[in-house]
């Protein structure tokens, strides 16, 4: 991948003063300019290191990239207006398809003219005299503002392995979360890819199609529901836009913000010949409805057997080389512990003649050569493309690349050095007037993200207009409310099996050194929203507000 050094020039005197700046302009900085703006009249920036909106999805544009929600839920429902005029063509969109929906939300509420783009944020640091952060960006400008808004997703912090041997290799290699925006072109080529996580099993039937070969390095086995995407049928478009209350209220109500409810059965209420029938039948309708199956599937072990049995039967099933099949069904956690992936013939891709399977738990990447990659027991694989598939430092590594420092030069990377720590998934002891969207400890990605980036970005706003109306300044969680915070998270994951998955990067197990805490709240999306509406109808109970 093409690295460009740029001098940093030389920073401008005289900050830019506003009342509230935003990191980021994908999904959630978009709302939160909206809300602060023009429901309560601040004046308002958004720092955007991309070139025009979009967040993860301007960054996310490899091959077969596609969202996991069914796209009448993947948008926002604040507007009847925005809602009905706004037509999916598929049930689960793309890239191209979503990054024209996101320009059209922000060209409809004329947001562009406050975001700036090509504008990476380097630090941020609270001036506690002054009461305001002071934000420099890498183009030089510095900024002021009382409220500082992380805005800048869950999954934007590509991942590299690092693989002794990766600059000495001779081809071309790209990481999927910044792929090239004119795409790459696989034709004839031998194609490395490195990771079967929900990006991989997207990624590698559609790069198969084209490559001359395709060799699939896996460290870790993953179960995959087909997604049966599709078009949208006019009736169904049609169904959507009359409908907006119900969907609203479904996906408010749903544990994980989709737009359907878990079914109350339990897996081990009915008899096998039902249980197997009702897989099935989640099977062929696809997608994440298979997790609603039954309404203790990550929640029992013995529930979530049932499924497991399944998904591995079907990996059998699918795929015809006996030892190929079993690299794929050998898989070490419980079903859901990790991102569930939805896939389109992911499994069918290792029938194809042009494709192979590498275990590498079996036999590990010892290092990248300028051919291709060496395994540990010398087996050299030729090269002339290598697609890192290898996720994301989720979670936190947004918000710990940037330099943000606190009350007393606190550091967040100081303060996070165990695992993050916050209250209620909104705020950090320390760091007054800063606020996350969807940070750890809420329920963003265990849930339909625009359902918790809304709920988030209306809480903040509520926030700050209660801060304004009463004359206050300044908000930050107390240490004992961050304490019991944690606590909960830690019990509401421990309620479920997804701690399981020993490899997950919900415990932060993909990045080397990175403490081992799960950091989503996995309580519910619909108990959540409770939670922070009860704190906030307590006079913000569990914050200082001076």
């Amino acid at each position: 991948m093409a690295r460009t050094n740029v001098t940093a020039p030389v920073p401008k005197s005289d900050p830019l003063r506003f009342d509230a700046l935003v990191v980021g302009a994908g999904f959630s900085g978009l709302y939160q300019l909206l809300c602060l703006r023009d429901r309560l009249g601040l004046s308002v920036k958004v720092l955007e290191a991309g070139a025009g909106v979009g967040g993860t999805w301007y960054w996310n544009r490899y091959p077969g990239a596609r969202c996991d929600s069914e796209s009448h839920s993947y948008c926002y429902s604040f507007s009847e207006e925005l809602w009905r005029e706004w037509e999916w063509s598929e049930k689960y969109p793309g890239p191209p398809e979503i990054m024209r929906y996101l320009n059209h939300v922000a060209d409809k509420f004329d947001l562009k003219r406050d975001i700036r783009f090509n504008t990476k944020v380097e630090s941020a640091h609270y001036d506690e005299k002054e009461n305001v952060w002071r934000v420099a960006t890498h183009t030089g400008d510095t900024y002021t503002t009382q409220f500082l808004i992380t805005a800048v997703g869950c999954l934007s912090t590509a991942n590299v392995p690092d693989i002794p041997g990766l600059e000495t290799f001779q081809g071309k290699w790209y990481h999927t979360g910044h792929w090239p925006h004119e795409g790459v072109d696989f034709r004839g080529k031998r194609v490395g890819q490195v990771g079967t996580g929900s990006t991989g099993i997207q990624a590698a039937p559609v790069i198969a199609e084209t490559a001359k070969h395709l060799t699939v390095f896996q460290r870790t086995a993953n179960y995959s529901v087909p997604a049966r995407n599709g078009p949208l049928t006019a009736e169904f478009k049609q169904w959507i836009k009359d409908n907006a209350e119900e969907i609203r209220n479904t996906m408010h109500a749903a544990v994980n913000g989709h737009p359907f409810l878990l079914s109350e059965t339990l897996a081990l209420s009915v008899s096998p010949d039902e249980r197997e029938a009702i897989y099935e039948k989640a099977w062929e309708t696809g997608g994440l409805r298979f997790r609603g199956a039954f309404r203790d599937l990550v929640t029992s072990n013995e529930a979530n057997a049932t499924a497991v049995a399944f998904l591995k039967r079907k990996i059998r099933e699918i795929v015809k080389d006996p030892a190929t099949a079993e690299k794929l069904a050998n898989i070490d956690h419980p079903y859901a512990a990790k991102r569930p992936p939805i896939d389109t013939d992911y499994f069918e891709t290792f029938n194809r003649d042009n494709v192979d399977l590498v275990d590498i738990r079996a036999d590990p990447i010892e290092r990248i050569t300028p051919a291709g990659i060496r395994t540990k027991s010398g087996a050299d694989y030729p090269l002339d493309i290598l697609v890192f598939a290898t996720g994301f430092d989720g979670m936190t590594g947004s918000l710990l690349k940037m330099d943000i420092r606190g009350r007393d030069d606190l550091a967040l990377k100081e303060a996070w050095a165990a695992g993050p720590r916050n209250y209620i998934g909104l705020q950090v002891a320390g760091f007054p007037n800063m606020f996350m969207v969807t940070g750890p400890g809420s329920p963003s990605v265990l849930c339909n993200m625009p359902v918790a980036i809304e709920q988030h970005v209306e809480w903040i706003t509520d926030c700050i207009a209660h801060l304004r109306s009463e004359g206050l300044t300044r908000i930050e969680p107390k240490e004992e409310a961050v304490e019991s915070w944690i606590a909960q998270v830690n019990a509401a994951a421990n309620a479920t099996v997804l701690p399981q998955a020993k490899h997950s990067w919900y415990l932060g197990a993909n990045i080397p050194g990175k403490p081992r805490v799960f950091m989503p709240y996995a309580g519910g999306m619909a108990h959540y929203r409770k939670i922070c509406a009860d704190v906030a109808a307590r006079n913000y109970e569990g914050f200082t507000l001076t």
